[in-house]
């Protein structure tokens, strides 16, 4: 963590040893405190996830990834559930979701939000790794007693002020591209193209039938003797 003002505001961004990208902030931090914090009277501001908002459902979809060991996620779970945790409901409003994505989190350097950060990864040191399951049950506990509560903004807000990139290492382990070995299809010009859209060459200059013009001229021609032999037998 960087303190970047003598007010004791600060942003942070969370790497994670499982995580394998770093963010680069690419906008004004005094603009995200105003924004994340300031604006909505929020001491803490962390963008929730994508899709999901009942942790839950994250555990089950943290199980079928293979995230973490099944069991370890179905005890962890079964003991929060016991401690009195819910899923999520429209009951928990103003908080939007149960699931975050802690990759980024803004918050101000005071006694409540210290103890959050502080027994939220005490529960990612207790059970797993998977520090969104445990994000809501640390919360609920602190709201249950104190008015207190954590801005959680949508992950595409976060996306405007952060660029993602791999590290050196990751980028060195991921196999290259593959190349398109296929050939490009060409299809046969001309009436040998069977099926229903045949296709078919436009025909140029020098594709004219032989003679075509003599026809022409021919043909007008003979309108023009005929049409003499109809006057010529007419009898005045």
């Amino acid at each position: 963590m960087k303190q970047l003002s003598p007010s004791l505001w600060v942003l942070y961004v969370a790497f994670k040893s499982f995580y394998p990208e770093v963010l680069f902030v690419i906008t004004s931090n005094y603009y995200l405190f105003f924004r994340f914090l300031w604006r909505q009277n929020a001491t803490f501001a962390i963008s929730r996830h994508y899709r999901r908002f009942d942790v839950f459902v994250e555990a089950e979809a943290n199980k079928a990834a293979g995230k973490y060991d099944n069991a370890t996620i179905d005890y962890q779970m079964e003991f929060y559930r016991n401690e009195g945790l819910t899923p999520y409901s429209e009951a928990k409003l103003p908080i939007t979701s149960d699931v975050p994505e802690g990759c980024t989190i803004i918050r101000e350097h005071i006694p409540i939000t210290n103890l959050f950060t502080c027994l939220w990864f005490n529960e990612v040191d207790r059970f797993t790794s998977r520090d969104q399951l445990s994000f809501s049950i640390v919360r609920d506990k602190i709201r249950a007693r104190v008015d207190w509560s954590v801005n959680m903004f949508l992950d595409c807000e976060r996306r405007n002020f952060v660029k993602q990139a791999y590290h050196r290492d990751v980028l060195e382990q991921m196999a290259p591209p593959a190349a398109n070995t296929q050939l490009p299809i060409h299809l046969p010009v001309g009436g040998n193209v069977t099926g229903s859209n045949p296709v078919r060459r436009r025909r140029g200059k020098k594709d004219k039938k032989y003679g075509s013009k003599r026809h022409h001229k021919v043909s007008a021609g003979n309108k023009n003797k005929e049409a003499g032999n109809k006057i010529s037998n007419i009898s005045f």
